[in-house]
């Protein structure tokens, strides 16, 4: 029976035993799970951390290009304001600076030339007889080693010697050296100066020649100016300038920018969605209102400039004619259509306040002919031709004082019959001039008649005839009237006219 209990306690303690041994391997065996499944939802937490940062990381990125872009535009949008408020205020920065030149600025001062000589003007240090020598022996050296030291003495003594002698074989090319660059320096020197004596000299004589009145002195003084003064980058100016020291008259003739000088875009915007930049049109009443208000504005600061700067007052009456160099679409042939002239003087001119005017009002109160649509090129007649001054012109003389000594028109030669009719019409107010027999293109003297409205250019010929002027001269006067786009024509004769001629001049 003991034995019995014995078995059974003794089988009870094994499956104890392999109960807990059981339960311990599936503990260990859910342990085992749970730590799988936690690293599992570690590695899940990790990842998903990564891609919420990536997440983050990319929508900051797109923030930050979507903020670059639209400064991008931004910046694009206050660039072409900038170039719009630039083309507004053309003639109100003109106004900021006077345009008088001071001579003395145009002086030159250039620089000296480099000092390279003075590279080789200190001497180099002679070398020192201490520097070669042993030191003097101590202690029992005195004694046991005064041969060799007496030795070593006149060794350094030796050395000493060959080094001045190297020395001075440099100090040579030194001082060659400084010679030769000097006497450059010097030679450079002494050109520089006679070169600035020389401009400022012809700077003398140019302020001479401008305040004298001299025509070529004027008419550069009058190009420094205006090539002086600032405009956007969008505006190159380019003119040509003539001066009539007789009726102290100026003509410019003064080369307009072309309308792509106004910017065709409005606005510019970012699209975020198409990663794109649109633009919105300039409208097209918009850029002709730009384009005709640019006109306007460079007239009258070119105008005003000249006259502000013109301090001697060489200058009374000012011609302006606005043309623009392009290609006719048309025929594809160059063209310069006239857009805006102008006749005015001095007088008038300074009675204007430009820093409180409305451009084309104020050229509206000048009389000035502007065209309709600048922007399309629609052109005017300028009110004097820059041919007018051009050099088929020659000189004036005085017939008037001849008709003492022949009183008889008919005993004139032709050439003093042509200068008679120009003097007359000076002498009555107009501003004639007359033109070299070789090149007057059918015109023996071109005036231009002043009043408002009735004048305009005038061309005139003249005919020393004894017998009645035929049609035919009449007729040829109308062709050289439509030539020269001039308003009126002019037959000065010493006969008389026919009834086709006037039939003719009728119609």
């Amino acid at each position: 029976m003991a034995r019995h209990r014995s078995f059974l306690s003794t089988m009870s303690q094994i499956q104890r035993e392999a109960a807990r041994a059981q339960a311990a391997q599936s503990r260990a065996r859910s342990a085992q799970i749970r730590a799988q499944a936690q690293a599992e939802a570690a590695r899940a937490r990790a990842y998903a951390a990564q891609l919420r940062a990536a997440a983050a990381d990319d929508r900051e990125q797109k923030r930050l290009y979507a903020q670059a872009r639209s400064a991008e535009v931004a910046a694009m949008n206050t660039e072409l304001a900038d170039q719009i408020s630039q083309l507004e205020r053309i003639l109100a920065a003109g106004l900021r600076v006077h345009p008088a030149i001071q001579f003395e600025t145009l002086k030159a001062s250039p620089p000296l030339p480099d000092e390279t000589h003075r590279q080789w003007e200190t001497p180099e240090p002679a070398p020192q007889l201490g520097e070669f020598l042993p030191p003097e022996p101590a202690g029992l050296s005195k004694v046991f080693g005064k041969a060799r030291h007496e030795r070593e003495v006149a060794a350094g003594q030796q050395a000493h010697e060959d080094a001045l002698n190297t020395h001075a074989g440099r100090e040579q090319q030194r001082i060659a050296q400084y010679t030769r660059a000097q006497a450059a320096y010097d030679s450079q020197l002494a050109d520089l100066r006679a070169a600035v004596i020389r401009q400022h000299a012809d700077v003398d004589a140019f302020a001479a020649a401008y305040r004298a009145g001299d025509p070529v002195a004027v008419v550069n003084y009058c190009e420094l100016v205006l090539a002086g003064r600032e405009y956007p980058d969008s505006i190159q100016p380019k003119f040509k300038i003539a001066h009539v020291p007789e009726s102290r008259q100026a003509i410019i003739e003064y080369e307009l920018p072309p309308v792509d000088v106004v910017p065709s875009v409005k606005a510019y915007r970012y699209i975020k969605t198409s990663d794109t930049i649109t633009e919105t049109t300039q409208p097209a009443s918009q850029i002709k209102s730009l384009y005709a208000s640019l006109v306007s504005q460079l007239t009258l600061r070119t105008v005003g400039e000249v006259f502000a700067a013109d301090t001697e007052g060489h200058i009374g009456t000012m011609v302006f004619n606005g043309v623009v160099d392009t290609i006719n679409p048309g025929s594809g042939q160059p063209m310069r259509p006239c857009l805006i002239t102008l006749r005015t003087t001095r007088e008038v001119f300074n009675e204007l306040d430009l820093s409180r005017v409305e451009p084309l009002a104020c050229l509206k109160h000048l009389s000035a002919s502007v065209s309709k649509s600048p922007a399309e090129l629609v052109p005017v007649r300028p009110v004097l031709e820059f041919s007018m001054v051009d050099p088929r012109f020659i000189a004036e003389s005085d017939a008037l004082t001849l008709l003492d000594e022949r009183p008889n028109l008919l005993e004139l030669t032709p050439g003093e019959f042509e200068v008679l009719a120009q003097n007359l019409f000076t002498r009555m107010g107009l501003e004639a001039k007359q033109t070299r027999a070789s090149r007057d293109g059918g015109v023996d003297c071109v005036a231009y008649d002043a009043r408002p409205i009735l004048g305009g250019k005038v061309v005139i010929q003249a005919k020393r005839y004894k017998n009645t002027v035929g049609v035919s001269a009449v007729r040829d006067l109308f062709g050289t009237l439509q030539n020269e786009g001039a308003s009126k024509g002019i037959l000065v004769t010493t006969s008389g006219y026919g009834a086709a001629s006037f039939e003719f001049a009728r119609n």
